[in-house]
């Protein structure tokens, strides 16, 4: 996580009463973040994905850049995901580039092209006071994401989330839409869809004074 902090410098030239702001900028540290989660089910974007998967991760960031590798497997031959994700972040604005790999999608095309999705990803997040994030992902290149005749969908997910709390558990309630056609849409749908509507309950169980582990629950409609 990056660490900010602002220095006001007051500087006083040739004597006159002048006096001015200089804000440091942000202090840049290396950190590397290794974690896990263990789950039921997985859904992502509103689209069933696997049953019983565990999904280990690792980032490693330098002041607002991050590099972070993700995977899944539901302990099965087919249900494995890998992706890469380079992200910046700077105040609340974030902007991604991600790589797409799904283990069964390999097995059936067996290239590159065929079982990797590349996405772009732009989001805001308004702070502490407004805990609200927003975030507009867009699929493009690769040969995954094309339509019959060979034309990219350009397969995009909007989202927004608001994290509250409630008598100790932290609460996040999301949206999830499409809106156009897309990877996201079930057959015969067309046109903008409404792809999830979803509340996600965490809490942190102490165990003892050093240790606790953190468990969640989340509760997913997908209309789409």
């Amino acid at each position: 996580m990056k660490t900010i902090r602002f220095r006001q410098v007051k500087l006083m030239l040739l004597g006159l009463l002048l006096s001015t702001s200089i804000f440091a900028q942000e202090e840049a540290k290396f950190e590397i973040t290794p974690s896990a989660d263990l789950v039921s089910s997985y859904v992502w974007r509103g689209v069933y994905q696997a049953g019983v998967s565990i999904q280990p991760s690792l980032t490693l960031s330098y002041g607002g850049l991050s590099l972070t590798a993700w995977g899944s497997t539901d302990f099965s031959t087919i249900g494995k995901e890998f992706d890469l994700t380079l992200g910046y972040e700077i105040g609340g604005f974030n902007i991604a580039f991600t790589d797409y790999w799904w283990g069964d999608e390999g097995i059936r095309y067996g290239n590159y092209k065929a079982n990797h999705y590349f996405e772009g990803s732009i989001g805001y997040n308004f702070g502490e006071s407004f805990p609200l994030s927003v975030e507009w992902n867009t699929m493009f290149g690769m040969d995954g994401d094309r339509k019959e005749n060979g034309d990219h969908y350009y397969s995009t997910y909007v989202e927004a989330y608001y994290d509250f709390n409630v008598k100790g558990i932290d609460l996040t309630a999301g949206i999830g839409v499409s809106p156009w056609t897309g990877m996201y849409h079930r057959e015969g749908k067309d046109g903008f869809a409404l792809c999830a509507l979803s509340l996600k309950a965490s809490k942190d169980i102490r165990i003892t004074d050093s240790f606790a582990l953190p468990v969640f629950t989340e509760v997913i409609f997908a209309p789409n």
